[in-house]
């Protein structure tokens, strides 16, 4: 039976939850992140992205680019309460569900009655009733393809992709759609005449090893013929979670780049709670202006999820840190994990909580 995999993504919800909660802020350019000259973008509102504002830029190329936006400094507590009865409501009414992030999910619907448009459509509208927020949903018979779909019509779409639309659909393409594929790697692509999938369609996978690394390049080959075989699973064997960026402009503000890691920080916790992991070592990656990159790593004496101890490890990291000259990229990572069902009781935690 050929799979049916939904993909649904809550559109732009931080700056969503705002505009819903302060009516003010609605159909305004709406920035979610620090407003000073070493703020950095969380997320923002679509009007916002219509002056090109982006995640993770900083705050003064916000201001150039939208300077009517309108910055908030955000709310995680709000965000988490409403994605948690989000994702509950969707858990309780299906059977496979893969939660991506605190906005994301993947669903599989193969054995449901229903079709998959109907299922789309009260997905959304329920979604909208509960909460206000709107949601893109994109729907084919894999995982790559469905998360394509999903953004094809934003904000609150909905878009199918069929096994007849492969390959014309994915041809015009460019790379950076190609879900795996960074922006060096494409940048690497380009330089080399490939833009479109189209370009890199008639290359042999062996071609994409040499960027890749066979395994990698073996799943970059088969997405863009549109083959997946990735399962929607509840629960992931990871080795590690993390998250970098390349920066707008290289930087050698400390505050800057310390401000980014919080906010990832943040981001990987909820990713953990979600999955009830608890982690014990924490990565600091930094990659200079002229490519040079190197990693700090410190390892805690237990496993733990909790936000304070995590967050006085990543400041004392990265205050041990010597950054030598202008950053490029930044990345954080979190790993070496347990399960917190297997959580022992430890006296320096329960003091800390």
């Amino acid at each position: 039976m050929e799979r049916k995999i939904l993909h649904f993504d809550i559109d732009a919800f931080f700056a969503s939850v705002e505009q819903i909660d302060h009516p003010e802020y609605r159909n305004k350019p709406l920035i979610v992140g620090g407003d000073s000259d070493r703020g950095v973008v969380a997320t923002c509102s679509y009007e916002a992205r219509k002056f090109g504002v982006r995640s993770a830029m900083s705050a003064v190329v916000a201001k150039k680019l939208c300077p009517n936006g309108i910055f908030v400094s955000g709310n995680m507590k709000r965000y988490q309460e409403i994605s948690k009865q989000i994702f509950n409501f969707i858990k309780t009414n299906f059977e496979q569900v893969e939660i991506v992030s605190i906005d994301e999910a993947y669903i599989d619907i193969t054995a449901c009655d229903q079709t998959p448009m109907e299922i789309a459509m009260d997905l959304k509208s329920t979604v909208t009733r509960m909460t206000g927020l709107t949601v893109s949903v994109g729907i084919s018979y894999n995982k790559f393809l469905a998360k394509l779909a999903s953004d094809w019509n934003k904000p609150n779409g909905v878009f199918v992709i069929k096994k007849e639309d492969i390959p014309n659909l994915l041809l015009p393409l460019p790379i950076i759609r190609i879900h795996g594929l960074g922006k060096k790697t494409c940048e690497k692509l380009n330089n080399i005449g490939i833009f479109t999938i189209e370009d890199l369609y008639g290359y042999p996978q062996s071609f994409l090893n040499d960027f890749l690394g066979e395994i990698y390049a073996t799943e970059i080959f088969h997405r863009i013929h549109g083959i997946d075989f990735r399962p929607v699973e509840e629960h992931h064997d990871r080795k590690s979670y993390g998250k970098e960026t390349t920066l707008e402009e290289d930087t050698t503000d400390r505050e800057i780049i310390k401000n980014i890691l919080d906010q990832y920080l943040i981001r990987i916790h909820d990713a953990l709670e979600k999955r009830s992991l608890m982690a014990k070592t924490m990565t600091i990656k930094i990659k200079y202006q002229d490519f040079e990159q190197f990693t700090r790593s410190f390892s805690l004496e237990y496993y733990t999820n909790n936000m304070r101890i995590l967050s006085e490890t990543l400041d004392n990291t990265f205050e041990a840190l010597k950054l030598e000259k202008p950053v490029r990229l930044v990345g954080l990572t979190l790993s070496n994990f347990e399960d917190q069902d297997y959580k022992q009781f430890n006296l320096l935690e329960n003091l800390q909580m």
